[in-house]
Order: structure tokens, then sequence, then C-alpha cells
């Protein structure tokens, strides 16, 4: 059976017609990701923020009982200066230290060492705080094992989510690195 020339141009007529409709279906399924993809991220940032309103109230007192006296804190810290950035979740001082604390939802390594690079740029980016002993802290809401030995490890605090409560994860003996 051999079809005529008008009814292959009815069925590539049909066939484009089916690619047309397939190709908008893919549009607005490309469109319904994105504002999920969106939505998750925005509520990504809400949990973040909700965790670091969970370690501010806490964060003076934990460290003043660690022996080291801050007594103010400053939050979402931002500073440009010769092409370099540098942003802190909680900047804890008085004044002879400065405590560089990154808040998360869920601790990872990569996290920690985001940290400790900010870290090491932190006094040259601030030249007001190059007098002052720089520490580094982490906090979240969950914190693998792994990652938090990790951190510790690298001379950091870890702060954590204990109940109702935050603690500072590391033992009484943990000496912090120095920046």
């Amino acid at each position: 059976m051999t079809a005529t020339i008008e009814e292959i141009r009815a069925i590539l007529k049909q066939l484009a017609q089916s690619q047309q409709e397939l190709s908008q279906a893919q549009k607005e399924t490309d469109k319904q990701i994105n504002r999920v993809s969106k939505q998750i991220g925005e509520l990504g940032n809400r949990l973040g923020e909700f965790v670091e309103w969970q370690v501010r109230p806490a964060v003076v007192r934990l460290f003043q009982e660690r022996g080291i006296d801050v007594h103010e804190f400053h939050p979402g810290i931002s500073v440009k200066r010769n092409n370099e950035g540098l942003e802190i979740d909680l900047l804890v001082v008085n004044d002879t230290d400065a405590i560089l604390v990154e808040v998360k939802s869920k601790l990872t390594q990569r996290d920690v060492d985001e940290h400790l690079q900010r870290l090491a740029k932190f006094k040259r980016l601030m030249p007001r705080f190059r007098d002052v002993k720089a520490l580094g802290a982490v906090a979240a809401m969950i914190v693998p094992n792994e990652v938090a030995s990790y951190a510790c490890r690298q001379g950091l605090f870890v702060l954590v989510q204990s109940g109702e409560n935050v603690i500072i994860l590391n033992d009484a003996e943990f000496t912090p690195r120095v920046w």
C-alpha cells in the first residue's frame, strides 16, 4: 500500500503540529521547574536565617563561657576592597578578639573550607581588626560528625543545635586556631 503525496503531507503536518505542542509543553515544564527551584532556594535562605536567629542570642554567652570576653556581635558584615569581597554572617568582638561565625542550615566540608579562606583574608580586607586575635566558628542546625571533626581539626569552634539550645561542640581542652 502506497501513500499519496497528499497523505504524506497530512502526516508531516500532524508531526509538525505534535512537535510544536511538545515544544510548548517543554517550555511550560521548564518554567515550572524554574519556579520550584526558586522557591526551594528561598526556603533554604529562610532556613539559614532561622538558624542565624537561633545562634545570635547565644553566641556572646557561649564564648564568654569559654573564657573569651566578647561583648558585642555584628550580623551580616559585607566588605568590598581592591576587587575582593568578604561576607561574615556574625562577627563577635571585644577589644582584643574577633570571632567570625559562618552559619548554615546543614554544614558541609566545603562550607568549612570556604570559611577558612574567609578567615585568611579577614585582616587584609578589614584592616581595623589587624591587631586583634581572629578566631573562627561554624554554626549549623545539622552538622555531620565527620564535618564537625574536620572543622575542629582546622581549629574552628563548632556550634550546634542541641534541643532548644545552641552549644559549642568542641571539648574544654580545644585550642582554637588564631589568624
